[in-house]
């Protein structure tokens, strides 16, 4: 992959009745190159609109891949991955780090009525995901809007260590500290 790559990569961290999610912009090369922020609600329904804001107001046209960690951050609040594709126009690459056999009995045992079936009919629409070895590490991809043997390279191309790809880990970074800062302001 070209070192002047980027992806957009975008991790969360909450605390009570809201998750901050926070988007950055790396390159191939592991150069940060932007920073954005958003919130959702934890339980609701909104973090695929939050994700498509962050891309939406960070106006990044040399963006080419999004990189989500997990769809269903803040308490299942499912993220909405061809949705997501839709409106951003960039293929769009969900990374787990566990196997695990889905989560339809946890939002099953979660949730009930409508919201369960609206979260159940969301999660039912992503693509499966695919193992994907990274540096002797497992983790587990979805990806919309590109094959699977070049999602597999793009997390491949932006993970230099371990098993997570260095704009989700920096973005999960971002969302702690954001975290930390509200905390403190209160």
């Amino acid at each position: 992959m070209k070192t002047g790559v980027r992806a957009l990569g975008i991790a969360e961290s909450y605390r009570g009745d809201q998750s901050t999610l926070a988007g950055v912009v790396v390159r191939a090369s592991r150069v940060v190159d932007g920073f954005v922020f958003g919130t959702c609600t934890v339980g609701g329904s909104d973090a695929t609109e939050t994700v498509v804001s962050l891309v939406d107001r960070l106006d990044r046209e040399d963006v080419r891949y999004v990189l989500v960690s997990g769809i269903a951050p803040a308490w299942f609040n499912i993220v909405d991955l061809p949705a997501v594709h839709e409106a951003v126009d960039r293929p769009v690459v969900a990374v787990t780090y566990e196997d695990s056999p889905g989560l339809a009995a946890a939002i099953r045992e979660a949730f009930d009525g409508e919201a369960r079936e609206r979260r159940l009919a969301v999660y039912r629409r992503q693509p499966d995901r695919e193992r994907v070895t990274v540096n002797d590490e497992t983790v587990f991809v979805r990806a919309v809007g590109v094959e699977a043997g070049e999602a597999a390279d793009v997390v491949r191309g932006f993970t230099p260590e371990g098993g997570r790809p260095e704009p989700l880990r920096v973005a999960r970074l971002a969302a702690r500290g954001a975290d930390a800062v509200s905390v403190g302001d209160e």
